[in-house]
């Protein structure tokens, strides 16, 4: 049975990470009011999978999760395909979003970073490059990520998983979450 045998390894993951997890879930959704309600964005940005929970997760600030409320400003980092294969063609791949950062990044503003592994030298520079502009940083990691993204997060979020599948799952699981306690915090239950 594969499929309850994958289903067992998923709710494992996700039991772990929510245990492990509870206050950085708090402290990032503080972190996230505060910073829409002093005026910032959100800045996000990943590779691959965690391009497209950039793009999932962005969409959730500017539309809706939960309720019809005001949009909240959430840019994905990853969408702009003549910004990305311009930096990566005159500079490096591993600019790509760090540019962006220094291009759109304000002090106040929140930079989200997703990397299943930590190790994206993409996300990492995009990191620096947030220190640099007095934004704060919050990272979506898996286990192994901590040794290389903990130090440049303000609020780091580590999957209990070693697998990229599994971290992926608990993190998307985790921003429905998030944002619906930002909406209920910014808005209350109908929205207002």
């Amino acid at each position: 049975m594969r499929l309850k045998d994958e289903l067992a390894v998923h709710v494992s993951a996700l039991t772990s990470t929510v245990a492990e997890t509870a206050e950085v879930v708090e402290a990032i959704a503080e972190c996230i009011c505060s910073c829409f309600r002093s005026g910032g964005k959100l800045l996000l940005c990943g590779n691959g999978g965690s391009a497209a929970d950039a793009q999932h997760i962005a969409a959730e600030f500017v539309n809706r999760l939960h309720v019809d409320r005001q949009a909240l400003p959430a840019v994905a980092l990853t969408t702009d395909s003549s910004i990305l294969t311009c930096v990566a063609n005159d500079s490096s791949y591993d600019q790509v979003f760090a540019r962006q950062v220094e291009a759109l990044g304000r002090p106040g503003d929140v930079l989200v970073a997703l990397s299943t592994s930590g190790a994206s030298p993409s996300v990492l520079a995009a990191l620096v490059a947030a220190r640099g502009r007095r934004v704060l940083t919050i990272g979506f990691t898996g286990r192994s990520g901590l040794a290389h993204m903990g130090a440049l997060c303000d609020h780091i979020l580590v999957a209990s998983s070693d697998d990229c599948a599994r971290i992926q799952e608990c993190h998307g699981f985790l921003w429905h979450v998030i944002v619906g306690m930002i909406e209920q915090d910014m808005f209350g239950p109908d929205g207002s």
